[in-house]
């Protein structure tokens, strides 16, 4: 692939996001090891940027960043991409509005997971930054876009920029990169939320016309909005 200097530049931008966005996963005790994982799409190109596998996060920069197409070729870097780039890559060829997939195993929301359980709406924030439950994904094994074809089976028809995989734990997604991690430390704070407030008895959800009117205020009227 012939790469020009602005499309050079776009990718060393990037790679300092991505690589920057992975100590994120860290600060909110999201990951342990080497496990999950960020991923950012180049915009314009069918190509992104993710974390190599197996890599530990301290030894993380943005030229440890892989370039690959959107089926898992390498275009730029010197190691091989993280396990899951295949189910990124499926994301980001059927959700065109995603910008950025994150992929954890955070205790409170991998312990959902594994109970098969989705989330939920029985907070505002909740209703707030999802939309509704969180909802649960199917089994699948780790090694082809099984997992990709699982997040957008689940979130196409749902609003929330996350899903929990059966067995396996949650996948973010979002406008950016940003967006999606974002997303990840939200659901593991709900997670670890809601399971206290089973512990203490049943709570009650949110009505769905509650969820619709704390979705809408959320999205298009909390923060700076129009704000430069």
């Amino acid at each position: 692939m012939s790469l020009t200097s602005e499309i050079t530049e776009t990718f060393e931008e990037l790679r300092e996001t991505v690589a920057a966005l992975h100590s994120e996963l860290t600060r909110y005790e999201l990951v342990i090891w080497t496990a999950g994982n960020v991923s950012a799409r180049v915009p314009d190109r069918d190509l992104m940027v993710i974390k190599p596998s197996g890599v530990a996060y301290d030894e993380l920069r943005a030229d440890t960043m892989v370039v690959t197409d959107l089926h898992g070729k390498i275009v730029r870097g010197d190691y091989a991409p993280s396990s899951d780039t295949a189910a990124h890559g499926y994301v980001y060829r059927h959700m065109p509005e995603v910008g950025g997939v994150v992929h954890t195993h955070s205790t409170y929301a991998t312990a959902w997971a594994a109970r098969g359980e989705p989330i939920p709406c029985v907070l505002t924030m909740i209703a707030d930054e999802f939309g509704g439950e969180i909802p649960i994904g199917p089994f699948a094994l780790i090694g082809d876009d099984s997992i990709g074809r699982g997040i957008v089976e689940t979130l196409k028809p749902s609003r929330s920029p996350a899903v929990l995989m059966r067995n396996h734990g949650p996948f973010t997604v979002g406008r950016t990169a940003r967006d999606a991690v974002k997303a990840a430390v939200m659901v593991e704070d709900v997670a670890r939320t809601v399971h206290k407030a089973f512990e203490l008895g049943t709570p009650e959800p949110l009505s769905d016309k509650d969820i619709d009117r704390l979705y809408a205020r959320y999205q298009n009227v909390y923060g700076q909005q129009g704000a430069k």
